[in-house]
């Protein structure tokens, strides 16, 4: 053979190399990827099936048929639980977060309504008014669920109730979120251990327990201030979370919202809510908060509702679940407004 031949061999073979490798590294990226999809995919019904917790009702009283997410717009309540096993109070935690999100379909819109804990509010379960986050120490979820139905007046079709211990894991399991301290504070940590956390402000990296610890405090300004802090923060961490450079977390995110919570979604019905996150388009997410004002009768802080605001927000998340002219629940024990105003300092 010349040596001509053996050059023209040669190159064809470093071309056929070329070409292996074109093909066949694509193809073990694609299967690796193929593969953790499926492994998450089994993990994540396997340890989020083990949060569905059956409930005692199908629908809410105020739906004529059962919702179906992959379809309907529908409604979600966020309940965060300071339950832990240093304060001994699983049985009989308050609400120390509550949100109510609906959810549009055909809009792929969310709109976020942060209730502050010390609402001023009818609970039905006991029959008189006190503060909202009263209402789970009562009667868990379903009294918690009946309360926020009477006050605004929608259907709640899911709920999903966290342990803040989640919040710190799912915190850590991104590497840390990055947020904007509006001051110094000193706060508790999870174990309530008084000043374990110290932070500076300006924007920085925070680890679970310190977004723990902002997100709780309440000291330096007041609840709908920590409303707004908690929605900011929870914007962060879902940003995080949804990022490129977080997709070899997601195995420790399910591990840590699977063992803190649970929920009346199916995982079937949990997967519908991905299409909110895919397709063309971006995530219209807005944030809101009931307006109001203090009220301290014989010392007693509550936050006294504004019922001007209370209904026009009644009106806004009816129309964006597009329940105008449906059945709603009943018009007693509303919100009664005062004059008293001031700060709170509790």
């Amino acid at each position: 053979m010349s040596e001509k031949s053996r050059i023209i061999r040669r190159k064809k073979k470093r071309k056929l190399r070329k070409r292996a490798y074109f093909i066949l590294i694509p193809a073990i990226v694609a299967f690796i990827g193929l593969s953790y999809s499926a492994y998450l995919y089994v993990k994540a019904e396997s340890v989020l099936s083990g949060s569905y917790q059956e409930g005692d009702k199908e629908k809410s009283d105020l739906r004529e048929e059962k919702v179906d997410p992959s379809k309907d717009n529908v409604s979600i309540l966020i309940a965060g639980v300071d339950a832990s096993d240093v304060r001994s109070n699983s049985g009989s935690a308050r609400t120390d977060t509550l949100m109510l999100a609906t959810l549009n379909k055909e809009e792929k819109s969310v709109k976020m309504l942060s209730i502050p804990r010390d609402s001023y509010v009818y609970i039905p379960e006991v029959g008189y008014k006190t503060k909202i986050n009263h209402a789970h120490a009562y009667g868990g979820m379903p009294a918690t669920i009946e309360t926020v139905e009477n006050l605004i007046d929608i259907p709640v079709d899911y709920y999903a109730k966290l342990n803040f211990e989640a919040f710190i894991d799912v915190v850590n399991a991104v590497n840390g979120i990055t947020v904007d301290v509006p001051y110094e504070l000193y706060e508790q940590n999870s174990d309530d251990v008084d000043g374990a956390i110290h932070l500076l402000p300006g924007e920085q990296q925070l680890n679970g327990e310190e977004a723990l610890a902002l997100a709780r405090t309440r000291k330096y300004d007041n609840d709908i201030e920590r409303g707004k802090r908690q929605q900011e923060i929870i914007k962060s961490v879902v940003s995080k979370a949804l990022s490129m450079g977080s997709i070899l977390k997601y195995d420790d995110i399910i591990d840590a919202v699977g063992k803190n919570m649970t929920t009346n979604m199916t995982f079937d019905e949990m997967k519908s809510f991905i299409s909110y996150g895919t397709g063309s388009g971006s995530l219209d997410f807005e944030t809101y908060t009931l307006k109001g004002h203090n009220y301290q009768p014989n010392g007693t802080y509550y936050w006294q509702l504004d019922e001007v605001a209370l209904n026009e927000t009644k009106q806004m998340l009816k129309q964006h679940l597009e329940l105008e002219g449906t059945a709603t629940a009943s018009d007693s024990n509303k919100t009664v407004t005062t004059t008293t105003s001031g700060k709170s300092n509790s």
